[in-house]
């Protein structure tokens, strides 16, 4: 049986072995469009993952592009289906942020460049696989996915997930928490552009003769922002507008980006029916949409909540009140989630400023969820 208040006794022994690997993580800069510091943050996980967990079976690592490498980490367990531990080393911080924001310890808070989202989940993830192994006890095959480009939408690793993903029991994903919540659903993500094309004309002599594309624009705006739904958990945003030449001329050209969130399918197929049915104002326009979704729905399924249940017990062995919740942005556990995995997403840190200069991590929370996360792959076992 497992005993979540020993594992989380000998992780608190580990903790300054912890934080050490920690700051050297994120001392290592890996925005997600710098492919060398990329590749150098991976060469240091590759001699970091061996030193902490042995060799792995089988290391598989795929090009990332532009963009940083997926690499697959197979270790062995017991069971016939491999667990799939989902974490991104790439970060929303450009090149020289750690000089502005440095690594730092104050009490219970730690700071820096990529610790809340998503450096510090890495860590609990390998030091929960160790605790396993300190106190004799059985995991699961272990399946561990490095991504390189999930902060830019997972778009050369998407292919890499689904196919690791098929085989997979569950899938346990070191994202951040939200507020120290698991999260069991998460929104889908559409990234759409409309293009409008008008009658460039000069707009004080011939304004007939012209057909502004700002004005069409404006008008798929206002339509697009009220398919905006808040009791169905849709939100359509319009973030980025761009158009025409000069102010005497009528606008040949104009664009929208917007981003789209979904709490459901049904959702997501009712916003593709408007953009598909949008039609310009002024007959001599077009109106031409592209984009996709880039993360699919991840709904609560029954399976999730299940394994939910299970986590709560857990921690509530250790005196965590392990909540859930559902949030509106989206991870790699979207795309496992759509395969019909039970997945919790939101097992690394529990603290708070995601993409933000607050960025921190609760240092007490490192290790109850390092706790946690070797309680729950044993009872996956």
């Amino acid at each position: 049986m497992t005993d979540p208040k020993a594992l989380l006794d000998w992780v608190t022994e580990q903790r300054e072995d912890m934080l050490a690997d920690l700051r050297t993580y994120v001392e290592l800069e890996s925005p997600s469009s710098d492919k060398e510091s990329l590749n150098a943050t991976l060469a240091w996980l590759d001699s970091w993952l061996e030193e902490r967990l042995g060799e792995a079976e089988r290391i598989r690592r795929v090009d990332g592009g532009g963009r940083g490498d997926i690499e697959v980490r197979d270790y062995p367990g017991h069971g016939d289906k491999p667990v799939l531990v989902l974490c991104h080393y790439d970060t929303v911080w450009p090149l020289g942020t750690l000089a502005e924001i440095p690594f730092r310890i104050e009490g219970d808070r730690g700071t820096g460049p990529g610790i809340f989202d998503m450096k510090s989940g890495l860590v609990h993830a390998v030091w929960a696989l160790k605790a396993l192994s300190a106190a004799g006890l059985e995991r699961p095959p272990i399946r561990l996915l490095l991504n390189g480009d999930e902060e830019t939408g997972s778009l050369s690793s998407r292919p890499v997930i689904e196919e690791v993903a098929a085989d997979a029991a569950a899938a346990l994903v070191f994202e951040a928490s939200a507020d120290g919540a698991i999260k069991t659903a998460r929104k889908g993500v559409g990234i759409f552009r409309v293009d409008a094309t008008g009658v460039e004309a000069h707009a004080g002599l011939d304004p007939a003769k012209g057909c502004s594309a700002i004005d069409e624009i404006a008008r798929v705006v206002l339509h697009l922002h009220g398919l905006t739904d808040p009791g169905k958990g849709t939100t359509v945003n319009v973030g980025v507008l761009d158009g025409g030449t000069r102010t005497n001329v009528t606008a040949g050209k104009a664009g929208a980006q917007l981003d789209v969130r979904v709490a459901s399918q049904g959702e997501a197929d009712r916003i593709d029916r408007a953009l598909a049915a949008l039609r310009p104002h002024d007959a001599r326009a077009t109106l031409t949409v592209s984009g996709a979704w880039n993360r699919p729905v991840m709904e609560r399924s029954e399976t999730t909540f299940g394994l939910y249940e299970r986590a709560r017990t857990l921690a509530a062995e250790i005196g965590l009140d392990l909540r859930e919740c559902s949030v509106g942005g989206a991870s790699d556990g979207n795309f496992v989630a759509a395969l019909g995995l039970p997945v919790l997403d939101g097992f690394g840190a529990v603290g708070d400023g995601a993409h933000a200069r607050h960025e921190h991590i609760s240092v007490q929370g490192m290790l109850e969820r390092t706790a946690l996360a070797a309680a729950v792959l044993h009872a996956l076992s």
